[in-house]
């Protein structure tokens, strides 16, 4: 699989780049970088003919179903989802061609890991079809912690080693927004790409702040193999400078990421 992780961000049943940080019930504080003359399957059906598995859909609110099911369908096993996820519907988007299951609020309310609603939803997928989104922000102790709810919420959960060894048990990769530069395009948080390599024993995905092959590199040695990558606003099929296939190049031609057994 490759380091390479492609995205397809949902909002208004569109595909769009958000500044991660602004997502929020107020539009005024919205912040979009780029909207899509292309529908979600387009995205889809060009990461299917690049053999980019692995990639995300994410439903930044409601009202996106209908659009993460044409990118499902587009290529069925190949792109995971994740936004509203719980065991209530678990099922119907694995049916739905779903390669994984991506949560967060489900597992982590009320500023808590709700570990009963974890085992729920990991009866349903098992190990290899559940991602953990921990994607986290910085507080004023210097330390991380994971936030919910349009990464609007902070939670207990600090993003260490404990927090890491007890969740790996559950999922087969975590994903993780650095949501202080998300869609920024300002430089990569190199601090948590180190606590993630150290800490983390299963393979995580990394998105927040790329903007150029000089901040791939980095997340590439950084990384020690364990940690793979998503690149959004940067991209030209995003609006941006850094070209999809000379990364799409870049990427096929690494040692892929490992994967669980």
């Amino acid at each position: 699989m490759s380091l390479f992780r492609p995205c397809i961000d949902l909002h208004e049943g569109r595909v769009k780049q958000i500044v991660g940080g602004t997502l929020s019930d107020t539009l005024a504080e919205l912040k979009t970088n780029f909207v899509a003359e292309h529908d979600s399957a387009w995205y889809a059906e060009l990461y299917r003919s690049d053999e980019l598995c692995g990639g995300h859909v994410i439903k930044l609110e409601p009202g996106n179903d209908q659009a993460a099911k044409r990118a499902l369908a587009a290529w069925r096993g190949g792109l995971q989802i994740g936004g509203g996820i719980n065991n209530e519907n678990a099922r119907e988007w694995l049916d739905a061609g779903a390669a994984q299951l991506i949560v967060t609020s489900y597992i982590f309310s009320n500023g808590q890991l709700q570990l009963d609603n974890l085992k729920k939803l990991f009866a349903i997928t098992g190990r290899n079809r559940l991602v953990l989104d921990l994607s986290c922000r910085r507080k004023a102790d210097g330390k991380y912690y994971i936030v919910t709810d349009r990464w609007q919420k902070y939670t207990s959960s600090e993003v260490n080693a404990e927090t890491l060894n007890f969740l790996a048990d559950f999922a087969c990769e975590f994903l993780i927004h650095a949501v202080d530069v998300e869609g920024k395009q300002a430089g990569i948080d190199e601090e948590l790409l180190m606590l993630l390599a150290q800490n983390s024993p299963i393979p995580c995905v990394y998105a927040g702040g790329i903007a150029n092959f000089s901040d791939i590199t980095k997340i590439e040695r950084a990384g020690m193999g364990k940690i793979a990558y998503t690149v959004g606003s940067a991209l030209d099929i995003f609006g941006g400078k850094l070209s999809y296939f000379e990364l799409v190049t870049h990427a096929k031609n690494l040692k892929i990421l490992p994967l669980i057994d």
